[in-house]
């Protein structure tokens, strides 16, 4: 979109406007038109010959001052939405995939917003910072490829199978292995106290005097 930044330009913008919102209506409902197609053969046929018919007026100058303006008007009049590449430098708009060409991998542009922009001729275009690119079409969606581990450092972090020997039974690994430890050895400290009882021994850890000593 092109907008009008003179209040010239947006002056008669907006009397044009005006000028189709009240007189036209009012021809409308005169000629008792309510339907879209009807109106629009209308408007072409009669209402906008008979209006400039009226108002049109003969320039003071012959002279064009129109400007020869730097836009590419294919590009102009297209269609542009924004995208952001994945991490396999794909991207895809409307059901069509696009793979964007490695030559473009100083750009960085995984995770970035890249322009798709769609001609009237159906030509595709995509731009990152004014840049076009070279891509290929896909012909269907990507696969997703599974992430490797991630890494702490140079350690590797895995999950390890049911076959390792970590899991295996009678192994110094694993909650079960170490919950059958913690309770062997609190029934052996129990057996002891239990021992130590009927010699009136106090446990070697209590702290107090043996009989001899007292």
């Amino acid at each position: 979109m092109i907008l009008a930044h003179s209040p010239q330009a947006k002056g008669r913008v907006e009397r044009r406007n005006g000028l189709l919102q009240d007189r036209l209506v009012k021809e409308l409902r005169l000629e008792g038109i309510s339907d879209l197609k009807s109106a629009n053969e209308f408007l072409e046929s009669k209402f906008l010959p008979a209006l400039n018919k009226r108002f049109t007026l003969s320039a003071r100058s012959s002279v064009d001052a129109h400007r020869q303006g730097s836009w590419n008007l294919r590009e102009v009049l297209s269609w542009e939405e924004w995208r952001v590449v994945a991490k396999d430098w794909t991207l895809g708009r409307n059901g069509r995939w696009f793979q964007i060409d490695a030559q473009h991998e100083p750009l960085s542009l995984a995770g970035r917003k890249v322009m798709v922009r769609e001609l009237r001729c159906g030509a595709v275009q995509l731009l990152y910072d004014g840049v076009k690119l070279r891509w290929k079409e896909l012909p269907a969606r990507p696969l997703k490829v599974p992430e490797p581990p991630r890494r702490i450092g140079r350690i590797k972090l895995f999950k390890p199978g049911k076959e390792h020997p970590w899991r295996q039974d009678r192994v110094a690994i694993g909650k079960e292995f170490w919950r059958r430890e913690k309770a062997r050895g609190a029934g052996v400290k129990r057996a002891r106290h239990q021992a130590a009882a009927p010699s009136g021994k106090p446990s070697l850890r209590s702290g107090l005097p043996t009989a001899a000593a007292a």
